[in-house]
């Protein structure tokens, strides 16, 4: 026996031992596609939590003046920016709606008349403000209303802020007014037979009959459109109306326009617009289920 040979074990035996070859890695798990897969994988929240301190971390370190100061800044303009600011955007949001839904229930219910001219200019006025750029709107309405109206000698001023409500009233009310005919569409044409088989007038059958079962439908949408009209408010800033966003810009050049001061204040903007129009979204989609039309 050889000098190699191990103690009862055969040469045959010997040679069926296994060993470890060097290989590489291959297969589905380590494609080139592997790291686009795994950046698909990360979580949403992760994702916007790293946006969140990746410009509170570079802050930090620019300076003296770090995230702490900014957001010590914020909490001393908070109730500023809360009673003085958001809540303006509120009111503005309610009297746009107002007038938005009186004018447009009435043009809805113009686009359902029987007379055509009034049908067509209805249509028109509707089609007109729906499908136009509400800041356009905006500006125009601040260049073509005047700054106070005389009235008898009664001089009446008319502030920004009156203007930025007949501004956003504007395309509420073309959206109130398809949101009034759709409504009254879905309404089978069986309802109107059988109130006309009644010798109903069509006013009274649109009163009386067609309009009260249209009002349940109609609710959810027009929540969502107030819930759009309040978020579209800050659109007003750029025509000097004092909210949220005006006062926000005030408050951070008092603060020295430190660019630390951009992520606290804006955002402390949006989450009071996220508390305040979020449960809005909720209790609409509540409603939709609500009365949705069970087949």
């Amino acid at each position: 026996m050889g000098s190699n040979s191990i103690p009862g074990v055969n040469s045959a035996s010997r040679n069926d031992l296994a060993v470890l070859k060097p290989f590489t890695p291959a297969g589905h798990a380590y494609d080139e596609m592997f790291l686009l897969r795994w950046l698909a994988s990360v979580p949403p929240q992760v994702v916007v939590l790293l946006l969140l301190i990746w410009p509170a971390t570079a802050f930090a370190q620019s300076g003296v003046y770090g995230m702490a100061d900014a957001f010590a800044a914020l909490w001393r303009w908070i109730p500023f920016l809360t009673l003085q600011g958001f809540v303006f955007n509120v009111v503005i949001s309610i009297f746009a709606m107002l007038i938005g839904t009186l004018a447009g229930a009435t043009l809805g219910l113009g686009q359902i008349s029987n007379r055509i001219w009034l049908r067509r200019l209805a249509w028109g006025i509707t089609q007109l403000f729906r499908n136009a750029p509400w800041l356009v709107i905006l500006f125009i309405v601040l260049l073509a209303f005047p700054f106070e109206i005389n009235v008898f000698g009664f001089i009446i001023p008319v502030p920004a802020w009156m203007k930025a409500v007949i501004g956003l009233s504007l395309p509420i009310m073309a959206n109130i007014s398809e949101i009034v005919r759709g409504a009254v569409m879905s309404v089978p044409s069986a309802q109107w037979e059988a109130a006309e088989s009644l010798s109903f007038s069509r006013t009274q059958t649109l009163w009386q009959i067609i309009l009260p079962q249209c009002f349940k439908r109609m609710i959810p949408p027009w929540m969502n459109w107030y819930a759009i009209l309040t978020m579209a408010t800050p659109l007003c800033s750029l025509l000097g109306v004092g909210e949220i966003i005006t006062f926000s810009r005030q408050a951070m050049e008092a603060e020295n326009n430190r660019p630390e001061l951009l992520v606290p204040f804006f955002g402390y903007a949006l989450a009071l617009f996220f508390a305040y129009c979020y449960p809005i979204a909720r209790f609409t989609i509540a409603l939709e289920k609500r009365f949705a039309v069970k087949l």
